[in-house]
């Protein structure tokens, strides 16, 4: 075979070969991509108030709203569609308008959103500051939560986030915190997160702190009385009485705590 045949054959088996491996690591979509990203930005929607200038043309400075209708009224080209496009797809179009209809040559048009309205979430619950969030780029539950101020500390253990479309994530508050992207998935404009105040236990008789106490997850009878400063030197381990929805029930000390249990330590004999 010519040396020449050779070597080329031996180039196309090598591209064969990479492009065949290029195929296998391409990595796939993940579902974790919250729609936003897959865009050039921020989507405006009526409410945004936004600027835009033209740099050079003092005359062209202007900050305007999103109509209902979705447009923006601009000098010279009036209505233009806004809402849906990207600040950089509305940037373009602007320009594209001034240009042909003969206002500038080739303008430099220079757009910034002075005022977020139209893609929020809201936090409901237990949040330090529930409310309305707007969110001008992909956020994160976990940022979500930093925005709303933390959360109470009667807060529960769970996030809920209800997407826009009736899907529920319940989602642990400290795997929030600590875990990676699958356990703190992106927000999405419109969804609404919610926060329940937690399960109480009561405590009260023989024990150094009586009270109302946060029901942590897996407390068991024996970790309660530790939460409420223990028995104290008259009460007895064996005097623990346990009432729920009125009645006394038994329980074992290692068994977890229900949710309004009210625990009664008693006196012990001398």
């Amino acid at each position: 075979m010519d040396h020449k045949k050779l070597i080329a054959s031996a180039l196309g088996t090598v591209l064969l070969i990479a492009g065949s491996a290029v195929a296998q690591v391409a990595p796939p979509a993940s579902g974790n991509t919250p729609a936003s990203t897959l865009n050039q930005g921020y989507l405006l929607g009526p409410g945004d108030v936004i600027e835009v200038s033209v740099l050079g043309q003092a005359e062209f400075t202007t900050r305007q709203p999103v109509q209902a209708d979705g447009t923006v009224t601009l000098q010279y080209i009036h209505a233009v569609k806004a809402s849906g496009l990207s600040v950089l797809q509305f940037r373009d179009q602007v320009a594209r308008l001034l240009k042909q209809g003969g206002f500038y040559n080739d303008p430099v048009v220079i757009v910034g959103v002075a005022q977020y309205a139209s893609r929020y979430v809201t936090v409901l619950g237990e949040f330090g500051t529930p409310g309305i969030l707007p969110v001008d780029r992909p956020y994160r539950v976990s940022e979500i939560i930093a925005r709303a101020g933390g959360v109470r500390a009667t807060a529960g253990d769970t996030v809920i986030v209800r997407r826009s479309n009736g899907d529920e994530l319940s989602l642990s508050i400290s795997a929030v915190a600590s875990g990676g992207p699958l356990e703190d998935p992106y927000v999405s404009p419109d969804d609404k997160l919610f926060i329940a105040t937690a399960a109480n236990f009561y405590v009260s008789g023989q024990v150094g702190a009586p009270g109302v106490y946060k029901l942590e997850k897996n407390m068991t009878y024996r970790m309660a009385l530790a939460r409420a400063g223990g028995v104290t030197d008259r009460g007895s381990m064996g005097k623990v009485s346990v009432y729920r929805n009125g009645k006394k029930v038994k329980v074992d000390l290692d068994a977890p705590v229900a949710a309004d249990d009210s625990i009664f330590i008693g006196e012990r004999f001398f």
